[in-house]
């Protein structure tokens, strides 16, 4: 008989264990997303309680239950093109300031999590220079990262079943950018898109140095799960890693107004979008 409950000491012992490893802070009132996400784990584990698991993940010795449990926590849902505007402004506004550029604009997707967002990216560069044959003459080249190395394995496939494909993909991007998969249903990126895409492992806790330089980084979605603290941290992270004019993408709900005064914010109607100074 396996036991699915957690006492309060205990969740907010693991509270502080998934903000110290990965910056991610749980409300109070959080703890039935604890139980659902990692109820699953317990089988796979063999552990009959879930106060156990957590225990257990916690410790530096158990890596691989650590990595699951941290992958089980952090993957978040998604959808292709999400929001839409981010990327009309893309192809609009910021895509033409590079269009004489002759290496490649290089671009972050920095928390991907299962890929529709880089590869999003990736086919509205390829619409843009459908209409723009002479305009960013060195291309592109996208680092999409995540905390996550299930999902990250994922991305790499590329190959979505009919449920995530049909989450914010037009009929029409779907014969242009993707075959079939190897599943009733299913589809797959085409190489052409998957060719700009290079996937990559990165806690944003961590240094980013290692990536390089970009000119336009999205970050979407994400700073809503940190302490503003850690958001500070990651923004100015993000600041030295973007070239001087280069451009960061937030979520529709998120704001770094009080966090740094690093970055114009230009407004775009709809939408907002952030200048490094």
């Amino acid at each position: 008989m396996t036991n699915k409950e957690l006492s309060q000491s205990e969740y907010q012992e693991f509270r502080q264990f998934l903000e110290h490893q990965c910056g991610i802070v749980l409300g109070d009132n959080k703890m039935y997303l604890v139980k659902s996400r990692l109820s699953p784990l317990m089988a796979k584990f063999n552990i009959d309680s879930l106060s156990e698991l957590v225990k257990k993940s916690m410790k530096i010795s158990e890596r691989a239950l650590r990595a699951t449990v941290i992958d089980a926590m952090t993957t978040n849902e998604t959808l292709w093109f999400r929001d839409t505007y981010p990327f009309e402004i893309l192809a609009s506004r910021v895509l033409p300031e590079f269009k004489n550029n002759a290496a490649p604009v290089k671009i972050w997707s920095s928390a991907c999590s299962s890929g529709q967002e880089p590869y999003s990216i990736a086919m509205t560069y390829l619409e843009y220079k459908a209409k723009n044959p002479g305009g960013l003459k060195g291309g592109i080249r996208i680092t999409a990262t995540d905390i996550s190395n299930k999902v990250l394995d994922q991305c790499a496939v590329g190959e979505y079943d009919s449920l995530a494909i049909a989450r914010g993909l037009s009929a029409e991007r779907q014969k242009k950018f993707f075959t079939e998969g190897s599943k009733p249903g299913a589809m797959k990126v085409k190489n052409e898109v998957k060719s700009f895409v290079q996937f990559r492992h990165l806690n944003l806790l961590d240094s980013y140095a290692l990536l390089g330089k970009f000119d336009i980084i999205f970050c979407r979605n994400v700073l809503i799960y940190f302490s503003a603290e850690v958001k500070r941290k990651i923004i100015a992270q993000f600041r030295q890693s973007l070239n001087p004019g280069g451009y960061l993408f937030l979520g529709a709900s998120e704001s770094i107004s009080g966090l740094t005064e690093d970055f114009e914010m230009i407004r775009c109607n709809p939408g907002i979008i952030y200048k490094r100074r």
